[in-house]
């Protein structure tokens, strides 16, 4: 499932303890080949952090933002522009407010995305090439490629991705069978198992699989991911080679896992960090997202206010299952 890490160490929706490395592959002698050196992007500075606002508790609220672009536009038809909804695995009409949703399309048959793509409606499915969840049909096929367990997600595990036969498996039967589906684009998680296990094969590894989602035309947002790209872009790797946009979860929130739904406010170093990785690649032209979850009223005022003055899309939601 989703989870948000920082290279600096900081804990955002995993904590700041490493997932340990249980490794039951040998990560060096299964490196890929490593990725052509492309123009490194310019860093700009960081931006200054704002001032958090307080953690009481309000009516489960959940809403969803717009951009500059979109009000420039001709108005929108739809309440809001964007949702994601990795929990919803039926009925497609409970998202009909949403112009721009956000589902795992394994669970959709072709017809039912096409039908509502028909009413005006985007949808990204979500894509995840660092983790294995239990759930999966071929977990079984895969799961030997174990690297550790992942925190708050029992029924999760880190795999290596630098293991050819997890890169094909990708590249070759899951990416064409989300495309057959008629998506408009890849919302991929988990390329934070380079955050807990920082070998160049994995970052290798994950390349591939980036590359090859934004070869086939669509949009590929990656969730959080901050690690990873910053590291391809620092090794001379170019970001729009593996990327189109970012999802970040969590930059004025914060998820309480010890307390089921329960949230608060990021710390003003942990917003710091993240305004500056997303306002960083901003600049250099990737879409940008927020995912929030919080019940805050006025953490959901100041939430709107900076994407909309970013022009960044964002989403509120009440639930980590995001249901």
């Amino acid at each position: 499932m989703l989870a948000s890490t920082a290279c600096s160490n900081m804990a955002v929706a995993t904590s700041s303890t490493e997932t340990t490395a249980e490794t039951t592959t040998e990560l060096e002698t299964t490196e890929t080949t490593e990725t052509t050196t492309e123009e490194t992007s310019e860093e700009t500075d960081e931006t200054t952090t704002e001032d958090t606002t307080g953690e009481t508790e309000t009516t489960a609220e959940t809403t969803a933002g717009t951009t500059k672009a979109a009000a420039k536009a001709k108005k929108s038809k739809f309440k809001y522009k964007y949702g994601v909804f990795l929990s919803v695995t039926k009925n497609l009409n409970k998202l009909k407010n949403y112009e721009t949703v956000v589902i795992d399309a394994q669970n959709f048959k072709k017809k039912e995305i096409k039908a509502f793509k028909a009413k005006g409606h985007k949808v990204y499915s979500y894509i995840n090439i660092g983790s294995l969840e239990n759930f999966r049909s071929y977990y079984k096929q895969y799961k030997s490629l174990k690297l550790g367990n992942y925190e708050h997600w029992d029924e999760e595990i880190w795999i290596n991705v630098t293991d050819k036969k997890w890169q094909k498996f990708i590249t070759k039967t899951l990416i064409p069978s989300l495309l057959n589906k008629g998506i408009d684009g890849f919302f991929v998680d988990n390329c934070d198992v380079y955050y807990h296990y920082k070998k160049k094969g994995i970052m290798n590894g994950l390349t591939v699989m980036m590359k090859a989602m934004v070869a086939t035309g669509k949009k590929v947002l990656i969730n959080g991911g901050d690690c990873y790209l910053d590291a391809y872009c620092k090794s001379g790797g170019k970001w729009s080679y593996v990327i189109t946009g970012i999802n970040q979860e969590t930059v004025f929130s914060k998820i309480i896992w010890n307390k089921k739904n329960k949230f608060g406010t990021a710390s003003k170093k942990d917003q710091k960090y993240f305004k500056s990785y997303i306002e960083r690649y901003a600049k250099k032209g990737a879409d940008i997202y927020l995912l929030e979850y919080t019940r805050d009223k006025k953490l959901i005022s100041k939430i709107k206010s900076y994407c909309n003055k970013k022009g960044f899309g964002y989403y509120v939601s009440d639930s980590v299952e995001l249901d």
